[in-house]
């Protein structure tokens, strides 16, 4: 693990997947304890069945998580159940652009917003709202697509017509063929953070070879968790990776 990769809570999953947002999310938690040692006022925007929203309400957080869908919503109040949190944690539905209407401004210590500005109609707005729930001193965790991991995979498997259509697009989506309604690049992204008040203070690439390549059946998982961990924040295994992970810092007034 590289030197400057934040260390993770005990508590905290350890899938190769996540792991790169797990320790920069339990470094965030250790800093605000560090400072104030109060419980945590965590917002999870599209947190469908709570797959952070749980472990972070397992580990003493009040969690409110806002998800427009019933069926996700119904799984993570299931899914608090079991792990004993249900008082630890507030499922609200409604869409991410509804955030301004069900969350007090400055209400949350860190925002969470994931796999959620490829979908909604303007980023920008969304990334507002969620600046303005931020209280200040306090973080936004961002994870989005990243566009050129997206050109890198269909040119892997040959197929170069998306691929260029990814690469060229000015939104990273291939017109009638894609799910998503934009890619971004750490460039683009930092600057829509900024636009919104907020400070990146950390990036890192999430799932730098796991998604783009088949992972040999005797590799085991925790050396593909060390490999995403060393590799997350240099470049260019960085800009490779499927997702772009961010954690911005709204300022102190």
């Amino acid at each position: 693990m590289v030197d400057n990769m934040p260390k993770e809570s005990a508590k905290a999953p350890r899938h190769p997947r996540i792991a790169v947002v797990w320790s920069v999310l339990s470094a965030e938690i250790e800093r605000f304890a560090a400072g104030t040692g109060a419980t945590m006022r965590i917002l999870d925007v599209g947190g469908g069945s709570g797959g952070f929203a749980v472990p972070l309400a397992e580990l003493g957080h009040d969690v409110t998580v806002v998800e427009p869908s019933a069926n996700a919503l119904a799984s993570l109040r299931q899914r608090a159940a079991d792990a004993g949190v249900t008082d630890r944690l507030i499922a609200v539905q409604a869409d991410a652009d509804e955030l301004p209407d069900v969350a007090e401004p400055a209400s949350a210590d860190l925002v969470l917003c994931h796999n959620v500005l490829e979908m909604v109609d303007y980023p920008d707005t969304a990334l507002d709202a969620l600046a303005k729930v931020c209280a200040p001193g306090g973080a936004v965790s961002v994870l989005v697509a990243n566009r050129i991991a997206a050109v890198l995979g269909k040119a892997l498997s040959g197929q170069f017509g998306t691929a260029l259509d990814l690469l060229t697009d000015v939104d990273g989506v291939a017109e009638g063929r894609d799910t998503l309604k934009r890619r971004f690049e750490t460039a683009t992204l930092t600057a829509l953070v900024g636009g919104s008040g907020l400070v990146t203070e950390q990036v890192h690439g999430v799932g730098v070879v796991g998604d783009l390549v088949q992972v040999p059946e005797n590799a085991t998982g925790e050396a593909l968790r060390e490999f995403e961990l060393a590799t997350a924040a240099r470049v260019p295994f960085r800009d490779m990776a499927t997702r772009i992970h961010l954690l911005a810092r709204k300022p102190m007034r």
